[in-house]
């Protein structure tokens, strides 16, 4: 039996990536400090699986997570464990370097500790993100574009796959970064964009969208990045990074306009007479980010399916029947607006 270890399993990318595993007959262990983000929500259909493991740890506490390992001697870490929120990051850089950094050093000193000891195979997913590129106003950025981090969060995503690459070098380590754009789908937390618009206007508020709204974005569906996660973790080479992305890039204005066009071709009775809400424009916010994804396309034979029409209607329609997601969380959470105490 296959056992692989997820680390931020209770997230949104990590729960969705946890189901996606144990559908595929993986053993999985789920390992979670459980921060405000970790909606118990997430993973409430879990607790009786016999494939399941959870465990309530910080990657930052190096003993646990050798200890872990030792007993159940994983054949791969897929690494989703991350402070992820931009505005937070403006506001709060420390838990960023804390997680981001920090807890990628101790990760890394863990597998190494464990190697040493068993000569086990094992080999460390690591997610990062498309925003270590920073702005790329043409064309796509492809896995050997620079890095030009904008924000505390992307920086401390940037640091961590450095400090990766640095190990592969140095100590041969086992390792691959995939670097993916911004996902969406069910489960993810209401301070991100897709997940806060559609809460808003299930609750008939006004929808905020930053600046002017032209900051454009590549989407993928979740479930997408899942099967390209597995794909690298099976096919993929180690010591090497794969973008993941959809081709699929729009604008904040014109998403938030394809939302309000889900709700006024439907039934539901909420939302009819929402407003977009120009607000005050993120510090230092990026202007478009957008993957050359042709790496994994021609290398592991890999692409996304799922259409972002297609994908905003699902994803629409768990929230609308999942609404106890919402009323598991403090609203003081995520209902104030973040990233502005400069």
């Amino acid at each position: 039996m296959k056992k692989v270890v997820v680390t931020g399993g209770s997230g949104f990318i990590g729960s969705n990536l946890v189901k996606h595993l144990l559908k595929k007959k993986y053993f999985v262990i789920n390992i979670d400090k459980v921060s405000y983000s970790a909606n118990p929500y997430n993973i409430k259909d879990l607790k009786n699986k016999k494939k399941y493991v959870f465990i309530k740890t910080d990657i930052n506490n190096k003993k646990k997570i050798t200890q872990i390992l030792n007993k159940y001697k994983p054949e791969g870490i897929f690494n989703l464990a991350a402070e992820t929120h931009v505005d937070r990051s403006i506001d709060s850089p420390k838990d960023f370097i804390n997680s981001n950094i920090l807890g990628v050093y101790n990760l890394l000193e863990s597998i190494l500790i464990y190697k040493k000891k068993y000569k086990r195979k094992i080999k460390l997913i690591h997610i990062s993100t498309d925003e270590v590129y920073g702005d790329v106003v043409k064309g796509r950025s492809d896995e050997k574009h620079p890095y030009k981090p904008s924000s505390p969060y992307s920086a401390s995503k940037a640091s961590a796959d450095h400090l990766i690459k640095a190990y592969i070098r140095t100590y041969k380590f086992p390792a691959i970064v995939s670097n993916c754009c911004n996902n969406y789908g069910p489960n993810q937390f209401p301070e991100k964009l897709i997940p806060k618009l559609i809460f808003n206007i299930i609750n008939n508020k006004n929808l905020p969208i930053y600046g002017k709204g032209k900051n454009s974005r590549e989407w993928i569906h979740v479930q997408d990045h899942c099967e390209a996660l597995l794909l690298i973790f099976l096919k993929g080479t180690l010591g090497e990074t794969y973008n993941v992305g959809s081709n699929q890039n729009i604008n904040n204005i014109d998403l938030t306009k394809k939302l309000l066009k889900i709700i006024k071709k439907s039934s539901f009775k909420v939302g009819k007479k929402v407003k977009i809400k120009f607000v005050k424009d993120r510090p230092g916010h990026d202007l478009r980010y957008a993957l050359n994804s042709k790496k994994i396309n021609k290398k592991l034979k890999w692409k996304s399916n799922i259409l972002l029409k297609d994908g905003l209607l699902q994803t629409f329609n768990w929230y609308l029947s999942n609404q106890k997601f919402f009323t598991n969380i403090s609203k003081k959470l995520f209902s104030k607006r973040l990233g502005l105490n400069i």
